[in-house]
């Protein structure tokens, strides 16, 4: 017959009663149809061993293969179209990462590595350590007690170079803090120090205050208020960040060490250092590996590394094709969770559940089931994360070796670890081993990682139950079941004071623009040309308008567009990304000539239009209140730009289009980019998502001498190129002019288009972009070879130009076909 207690137990252990402890659970949708999905390799299985490396979803793996399968990726240090893929994917990934963190690259850099401990090995090996002499004190390396192994094992570095090392223990970082000392003699003391506490302890879940941060690099908190000297913060973030989100802009440390196969489960070996820019300037390297120099020589001691922060600590080729299943990684967490917020909200749940339940077991006598390693009771998740150490307790209050219950567990199919987790600090803390235990141990034959879980009845460490983004009440249920079926002396008993005490205690949460067109548009007066054409031989006259709505996709031909901001009002403010958030262009995807944006300025939308298939269209101005739109970051020409997605209906329609993954993204309204050259006599010119410069200008006596060039090397018939119009189209100019002498614009310093003043900026080099017929998005070698063979190899054609009043302008000047330019010749006609 069933005791009262045992009743109570199996409604405990029904999702009603979880509800009872805790609201969040799951992500909008069933947990089980989700891992029925993603994880049908875990049916029968209780996985709760996440804090080692949590499970990766099929559609992750599935998303990866594709991408590989689609993509010719080659190694980035080469410059071919495949390398160059690599490189931008890249770099996207990088952007993909600090956003996750809420940080930029202007804050922080990623360092590739091949996990965690080898990226705390990188900051040991080259921070700046310096050893006490007569001229003042050396460096302080300072660690928690808490601290995984890898973290500790810096002391193996330190203590070759003289320098001092203090274990700090958790509760004396605020209790011994006190003012910083004051300098001596008006000097400071410059000696850099380290000191590295982990976000989250990988043994209990206890998560550590992240204001820590700046109170060591203040030196408010012990033990850098007793050092004087430069303090940096190492913040371990490994076990954090599985199931928490990192705001770096809140807590700049210095040293962010991280694991992503605990953030995704796959890849393994593949991990990162995020190194505040600031505090990468100290660290010296001396190994140089491929492709971290500038210039070297091999029968002479002379190195140069390169500049770039992450190319001088990144040595070889970096695991590129693992790098680039990281965007599967995050695009699929994302789409299965939503945030991090909602991954840490459903797995506390989880976690506060099982340890109110646990705790509450007793044996038939009274005695408790488990002995719970922790500081808290489980109500701060700002305090705790979503893992649980206990050891198991017969009914004489003896310690039931752990290797014992991870046999039993491993018979219901239930995964767990035991042992220390590589935490020493922690495990001799909470298990109350003290220093000459360990080494008594060592002498009884036990070291790390084996099955020797008690000598003379006192365990040697622990079991810990983690949980992850996919982990579900079943688990809780089914681990909870197994304890009490397996190890309890029945008839079960409830501590009811207890049970009702954690139940009834409140949990704490963490914690459009309308166009004026100047009415003025006046001609030059007939003294002002007559004196330009005096001083430069003659007038052109515009004949062509071009925008490109959409970076690489065909063009819109108007009679008369106002300027904006950043060039022709709405050109190239909108570009298709693949999967990655790498650009596309007809370099590598020739087919997006075929896709027509049509812009209409009354209902306010972008249109686009494609043979055979239904139009899709967007809106012009994208309201960032919309919840539902993601913001990113994308790369430009190697500038980092900011965007916003446009939806899932133009995505599908593009993806449909182009046969893969793609996005069409948006540059966002308030970001400002700046072109990189040419503009120092009138200040910083707003570029949109264009390559190089705001406007881009052809002359049609330069198109007419290369087709005659061309069509000496065909006959009349074979290709297009008796057809100008359609060479035109492939140069992608924003500008067309008349003109009477071939490649006269190449000498132009200014010019000005009616009465709108432009300066040239340089001429533009071509690719092999214009190899793309914009008709038929066929490819040929002309007119590019053409072209080198006419200029002498030389591959520019056209010039770019900058408007000097483009930026906080009131009237809004508008070009018109038909409109009389008038150029400068420049001085120096050498222009790059």
């Amino acid at each position: 017959m069933e005791t009262q207690s045992s009743l109570e137990f199996q409604d405990l252990c029904t999702f009603e009663s979880f509800k009872g402890f805790w609201h969040y659970y799951g992500y909008g949708v069933d947990q089980q149809d989700l891992i029925d999905r993603e994880f049908k390799r875990i049916k029968g299985v209780t996985y709760l061993d996440h804090a080692g490396t949590t499970l990766f979803p099929e559609s992750q793996i599935k998303g990866f293969y594709d991408d590989i399968s689609r993509n010719v990726y080659g190694n980035p240090h080469s410059h071919n179209p495949s390398s160059r893929l690599t490189h931008d994917t890249v770099e996207s990934v990088r952007y993909r990462i600090l956003e996750h963190f809420n940080t930029c690259p202007e804050e922080y850099s990623v360092i590739f590595t091949s996990g965690c401990t080898a990226a705390l090995k990188l900051v040991a090996d080259t921070f700046p350590w310096k050893a006490a002499s007569n001229e003042g004190p050396g460096s302080q390396f300072c660690y928690l007690t808490d601290n995984h192994t890898s973290a500790v094992g810096i002391r193996g570095v330190t203590a070759l170079q003289g320098v001092g090392t203090v274990s700090v223990l958790p509760h004396e970082v605020e209790r011994r803090a006190r003012k910083p000392p004051t300098q001596t003699n008006g000097e400071e003391s410059s000696a850099p120090h380290l000191f590295c506490y982990p976000a989250q302890s990988n043994f209990s879940g206890r998560k550590y205050p992240l204001s820590y941060v700046k109170g060591i690099q203040s030196q408010q908190l012990y033990p850098a208020c007793e050092h004087r000297g430069r303090w940096f913060v190492l913040l371990d973030a490994a076990c954090f960040v599985s199931c928490s989100p990192l705001d770096l802009s809140q807590y700049p440390a210095d040293f962010v060490p991280i694991s992503f196969y605990k953030m995704f489960g796959f890849p393994t070996g593949l991990g990162a250092l995020l190194v505040r820019n600031e505090a990468a300037e100290v660290l010296r390297k001396t190994y140089f590996g491929g492709g971290t120099a500038a210039a070297y020589l091999v029968a002479e001691n002379y190195f140069v590394p390169k500049p770039n922060v992450v190319s001088r600590f990144e040595d070889g080729t970096i695991s590129f094709l693992d790098i680039i299943s990281l965007h599967h990684g995050f695009e699929t967490l994302q789409k299965l969770t939503g945030s991090m917020l909602n991954i840490q909200l459903h797995t506390f749940g989880l976690a506060r559940y099982t340890y109110i339940v646990l705790s509450c077991l007793r044996h038939s006598n009274g005695k408790p089931v488990a002995q719970i390693h922790c500081d808290n009771d489980f109500q701060n998740i700002a305090e705790q994360g979503a893992i649980l150490n206990f050891n198991l307790l017969d009914c004489h209050g003896r310690t039931v070796g752990y290797s014992q219950v991870d046999k039993m567990a491993s018979l219901f199919n239930i995964h767990i670890r035991t042992g220390c987790f590589c935490n020493t600090g922690a495990c001799q803390h909470y298990l109350a081993i003290s220093n000459q235990n360990v080494k008594s141990n060592l002498h009884a034959g036990h070291i790390c990682g084996d099955n020797i879980d008690l000598i003379e009845g006192r365990p040697t460490g622990s079991i810990r139950v983690s949980f992850g983004y996919m982990s579900s009440f079943e688990d809780c249920q089914n681990f909870l079941r197994f304890v009490v079926n397996c190890f309890v002396d029945k008839p079960l008993i409830l501590d009811q004071k207890r049970l009702t005490k954690l139940k009834s205690a409140e949990p704490m949460e963490s914690n459009g623009q309308t166009i004026t067109p100047s009415p003025e548009r006046i001609a030059p007066s007939e003294d002002t040309v007559s004196k330009e054409e005096k001083n430069n031989g003659s007038s052109h006259t515009l004949t062509n308008l071009f925008i490109y709505p959409v970076k690489s996709c065909a063009s819109v031909e108007v009679t008369e567009w106002p300027l904006g901001p950043q060039g022709l009002l709405y050109d190239r403010l909108w570009m298709v990304v693949n999967e990655n958030g790498v650009c596309l262009s007809q370099k590598r995807e020739p087919k997006l000539c075929l896709i027509r944006p049509i812009i209409c300025l009354a209902s306010n939308t972008l249109q686009l239009q494609v043979s055979g298939m239904e139009p899709v269209t967007v809106p012009l101005e994208t309201s960032l209140a919309n919840s539902d739109l993601r913001t990113s970051q994308s790369k430009v020409c190697g500038d980092r730009v900011q965007t916003v997605d446009c939806g899932k209906e133009v995505s599908t329609w593009l993806s449909e289009f182009l046969g893969k993954p793609c996005r069409l993204i948006r540059q966002r309204p308030e970001f400002l980019r700046d072109m990189k050259f040419g503009t120092e006599n009138f200040g910083p010119t707003a570029l949109s998502l264009v390559n190089e410069a705001q406007f881009l200008l052809i002359n049609r006596a330069s198109v007419s001498f290369l087709q005659e060039h061309i069509a000496n090397r065909y006959s009349h018939n074979e290709g297009t190129w008796h057809d100008m119009e359609q060479l035109i189209q492939r140069f992608r100019a924003n500008l067309v002019i008349s003109g009477q002498e071939a490649f006269a614009e190449d000498d132009w310093s200014h010019l000005t288009v009616g009465d709108t003043p432009f300066q040239v900026i340089g001429r533009c080099g071509r690719c092999q972009m214009i190899g793309v017929d914009q008709k038929s998005a066929t490819r040929t070698q002309e007119p590019l070879r053409s072209l080198s063979e006419c200029r002498s190899g030389k591959v520019t054609f056209g010039v770019y130009l900058a408007h000097q009043s483009a930026r906080n302008t009131t009237a809004v000047p508008v070009l018109s076909v038909g409109a009389r330019v008038i150029p400068r010749i420049s001085e120096s006609s050498d222009k790059p």
